[in-house]
C-alpha cells in the first residue's frame, strides 16, 4: 500500500468480490493509480488483467507500478466504454471472469488543483483525459443559461438550478473554480457534510466528462457480450450513476422483458443474463471511513453474469 499514491475505496471488498479465480482475464475499467489492479493481481495469482484509463498522467505511474506482474498485465488508453468494445471483439468471452469499474473522479485528481476538479482550484478544466475537447471553462463561460439550468438540475440535482445558473451568467466569464464557487455561495444549499459548492462541481465534471453517458455504454457493451461466466462489479458515487447500475442489474435478472401491460409473453422469457449479487450495495466499514473519508459516499453493486 505504501507505493499507491492514495488508498481505493472500498479495497478490502473488491479483493473479496474477486477471490479465488483460477484463470482467466479480470479488466479493470478505471485504472487510475493501479490500487485495485494491483490487489486482485497479487490475491488472483493465475489472472491477467487489462487496465483502462484515459488519464495520462495514471497511465504514466501505473505501468512503472505494475510492471512487476510483467505478461500478465496490459494497460490500454482511452474511455471505458470504447476500449470495452474493442477488448469484446479481442478476447474470448468465457475468458473474461470479472469486470470492475469505479467511476467517477480519483483523489489523484481532486488533489492536483491545477486539473480543476476542486473548488479550491485556480484553474476551470475537470477533463480526465486532458487532451479531449471540451473543459470545465468552455462550459461555464459559453453554455447558454438554460443549457446551465438543465446539467445544475440533472447532474447537480440542486433545487436552486435556476438562481445558480443565473449568477453565473451574470458574473461570467469565470478563470478558476475558486472564483465560481465564490460566485455562486449565497445560492448553494448548506447544512450538509459537503462543501456547498460540492454538487455544483460535481454537474460541471459530469457535463464535461460525459461520465452518465460513459456508465451507459459501459453496461450496454457488458450486456450485449452476454459473457458466459464474469462477475460485474461497480462502484459508485453518486445517486445518479447508483440508480443507472441498479437499473440495469435489474433489466439483467429478468428473464422476461415484455411491457408490464402486455397480456402474454412474446419475449421468449429466456432474456435473464445472469443474476444480482448484493440486494443492497456494499459501503465503506466504519474502519475504512476512518482511514478515508472520501469512501462514505462510495457505493459497490455486484452482477454474476452467466448464473441463473
Amino acid at each position: 500500500m505504501q507505493n499507491i499514491p492514495h488508498v481505493p475505496v472500498l479495497y478490502k471488498e473488491v479483493v473479496e468480490a474477486f477471490k479465488d479465480l483460477q484463470e482467466g482475464i479480470v479488466i479493470d475499467c478505471t485504472m487510475g493509480y493501479g490500487g485495485h489492479s494491483c490487489m486482485i493481481l497479487e490475491a488472483n495469482p493465475n489472472i491477467k488483467l487489462i487496465a483502462i484509463d484515459q488519464d495520462q498522467t495514471a497511465i504514466d505511474f501505473s505501468t512503472k507500478r505494475l510492471e512487476q506482474y510483467g505478461k500478465r498485465v496490459s494497460i490500454r488508453k482511452g474511455r471505458f466504454s470504447n476500449v470495452m468494445q474493442e477488448i469484446l471483439q479481442e478476447v474470448d468471452p468465457g475468458e473474461i471472469k470479472g469486470i470492475l469499474a469505479d467511476i467517477g473522479v480519483s483523489s489523484l485528481q481532486l488533489d492536483q488543483k491545477e486539473r480543476g476538479f476542486s473548488y479550491e482550484s485556480e484553474t476551470l478544466d475537470m477533463r480526465m483525459d486532458k487532451e479531449a475537447p471540451l473543459s470545465a471553462l468552455h462550459v461555464v463561460n459559453e453554455y447558454a443559461k438554460s443549457e446551465l439550468e438543465k446539467i445544475l438540475l440533472e447532474y447537480g440535482e440542486l433545487r436552486n438550478y435556476k438562481k445558480i445558473a443565473n449568477a453565473i451568467v451574470q458574473n461570467r466569464p469565470f478563470v478558476s473554480a475558486k472564483e465560481l464557487s465564490e460566485a455562486v455561495k449565497p445560492h448553494m444549499p448548506r447544512g450538509k457534510k459537503i462543501h456547498p459548492a460540492t454538487l455544483l462541481m460535481q454537474a460541471i465534471r459530469i457535463e464535461v466528462n460525459d461520465e452518465l453517458g460513459e456508465l451507459r455504454s459501459l453496461l450496454k457493451s457488458i450486456e450485449e457480450a452476454k459473457l458466459p461466466d464474469a462477475k460485474v462489479a461497480i462502484i459508485s458515487f453518486h445517486s445518479l450513476e447508483d440508480r443507472i447500475v441498479k437499473r440495469e442489474f435489474s433489466k439483467w435478472s429478468k428473464s422476461c422483458i415484455c411491457p408490464p401491460e402486455a397480456f402474454r409473453c412474446t419475449c421468449g422469457n429466456n432474456n435473464q443474463l445472469g443474476k444480482i449479487l448484493t440486494k443492497k450495495p456494499i459501503t465503506a466499514t466504519d474502519e475504512e471511513l476512518k482511514e478515508n473519508v472520501r469512501s462514505r459516499s462510495a457505493k459497490m453493486r455486484l452482477f454474476q453474469m452467466g448464473e441463473k
